[in-house]
C-alpha cells in the first residue's frame, strides 16, 4: 500500500449508546461503529491500494482520492437503499430468491425478467463504463480504511465491500477481510464463463476462500445481455438512475438498527446464501451507482440523482461523477445540522441523533451505454 500526504487529525467521538444497542446476542457478529467529527475537515489523504502485487489493467480496486484534488490519481486505468431498520425476519423469505424488479422498487420472487425493449438476443447491446472514488474515515486513512471495491472492465462487473468497524474493539482490522474478499471476488469472476457471471456463485467462492479475521458486507453487480444481475448482503448497495429519477434501490439487510448482515471467515457470520439476488432490466443511458453505507447513510437518493443529472449535462466521466458524489457525502457526514438518512433511521429506532455519520465512503459510478457509443 502506497500512502502519501500529511496526517490529518480530527476530534472523533465514539457514540457508545448507539454501538451498545446493536449488540444483541448474534455470537461474534459485530455492530458497526458510529463516529462523527468536527466540521474542520477539508480533505483526506490520497492513497492507492492494489489488491495484488502485480498490476492488472482490467480492474481497479481500493483506490481513493482527495475530495479537493482535481488530479487524476487512479491506481490502474480501467460504483440507495432506503435507510431503514430492516430486521432479519422481514427478509428471510427472500434469501437467494431471484427477483424480477419493478421500477417502483418492489419485487416478486422467482420470475423471469423481461428484456429491455431494445435488446436483441445474441447481440451485445449494453456495456458498463465505470469509475470510482474512495474517501476513508479521517481516523482510518493511515491503515487504508475498511472499505474495498473493484472494477472489472473486461468482465463488465463491479463490487463493493465494507469491513465492519466493530472488530476494532478486539484489535482486528476488518478492512483486511473486506480487501481479501474483493480480491477473491475478482479471481472468482475471472474463473466464470465469459458472459455468464453468476454473482451469487462468485460470492460463495470468494467467501469460502477468504481467511482474514473480521467481517464485511458485500455487493457484486454484473452486466449481462438481459440487464443487471446482482447480489447484495448487508447495508452496502446500489441504485439505478434513469432520466433523472431513481428507478431502483437495493434494500438494506440488518439484524437491527446499525447491525448489518455480514460475512466472516468463521462460522458466526451470515452466509452468502442470505444475500438478496436481483435481475434488473436496464437501458442505454441508465446510471448505476454502487456504494457502501458511508454514501447511503449520508445522502438521500434524490441528492445522488441531482449530482448525476448535473454531471451528465456537463459531460463528466464516471470517475469525476463518483468524486462529486463522494465529496458531497463527506460534506453531509460532518454536518451536524442537516438531517441525514442515518439520523432518520436512528430516530426511528428511538435514538436522539442529528446530522450525518462520518465513515469510509466508497462510490462506484457506471454509465450504461451501447458499445457503439463507448
Amino acid at each position: 500500500m502506497a500512502v502519501s500526504g500529511s496526517k490529518a487529525v480530527f476530534g472523533d467521538v465514539y457514540v457508545d449508546e448507539l454501538l451498545a444497542s446493536c449488540w444483541n446476542g448474534f455470537g461474534f457478529l459485530k455492530p458497526k461503529g458510529v463516529y462523527f467529527a468536527d466540521r474542520s475537515h477539508t480533505s483526506c489523504r490520497k492513497a492507492c491500494m492494489l489488491l495484488r502485487q502485480q498490476e492488472q489493467s482490467h480492474f481497479a480496486c481500493g483506490y481513493y482520492i482527495s475530495a479537493t484534488t482535481s488530479r487524476n490519481s487512479k491506481c490502474n486505468p480501467p460504483f440507495g437503499p432506503r435507510i431503514k431498520s430492516i430486521h432479519a425476519s422481514s427478509l428471510s423469505s427472500s434469501a437467494r430468491a431471484v427477483h424480477d424488479v419493478s421500477f417502483d422498487g418492489s419485487y416478486s420472487g422467482e420470475q423471469t425478467t423481461n428484456l429491455p425493449e431494445q435488446a436483441i438476443p445474441g447481440e451485445k447491446t449494453l456495456t458498463l463504463v465505470s469509475g470510482s472514488c474512495y474517501l476513508p474515515h479521517p481516523a482510518k486513512v493511515e491503515k487504508g480504511g475498511e472499505d474495498a471495491h473493484f472494477i472489472c472492465a473486461d468482465e463488465q462487473a463491479i463490487g463493493v465491500a465494507d469491513g465492519v468497524g466493530g472488530w476494532a474493539e478486539v484489535g482486528v482490522d476488518a478492512g483486511e477481510f473486506a480487501r481479501e474478499l474483493m480480491s477473491n471476488t475478482v479471481t472468482a469472476i475471472q474463473d466464470e464463463p465469459k458472459g455468464f457471471i453468476d454473482p451469487a456463485r462468485v460470492l460463495e467462492k470468494a467467501h469460502s476462500s477468504t481467511k482474514s479475521q473480521g467481517s464485511s458486507t458485500a455487493c457484486i453487480i454484473a452486466l449481462k445481455e438481459e440487464g443487471i444481475h446482482a447480489i447484495n448482503l448487508g447495508d452496502s448497495g446500489f441504485i439505478v438512475v434513469r432520466d433523472g429519477s431513481t428507478v431502483f434501490h437495493s434494500p438494506v439487510q440488518q439484524h437491527g438498527f446499525n447491525f448489518t448482515y455480514q460475512l466472516d471467515s468463521g462460522n458466526n457470520g451470515d452466509l452468502p446464501s442470505s444475500g438478496q439476488v436481483f435481475r434488473i432490466p436496464v437501458l442505454p443511458g441508465d446510471v448505476l451507482v454502487a456504494g457502501t453505507d458511508g454514501l447511503f447513510d449520508n445522502l438521500y437518493n434524490n441528492e445522488v440523482t441531482a449530482v448525476i443529472v448535473r454531471a451528465l449535462k456537463a459531460g463528466l466521466s464516471p470517475e469525476s461523477t463518483a468524486k462529486q458524489i463522494a465529496a458531497l457525502a463527506r460534506e453531509r457526514a460532518v454536518d451536524k445540522n442537516r438531517q441525514s438518512p442515518f439520523a432518520k433511521a436512528a430516530q426511528d429506532a428511538g435514538f436522539r441523533y442529528n446530522g450525518g455519520k462520518l465513515d469510509d465512503i466508497t462510490v462506484v459510478v457506471s454509465y450504461i451505454t451501447s458499445p457503439a457509443n463507448v
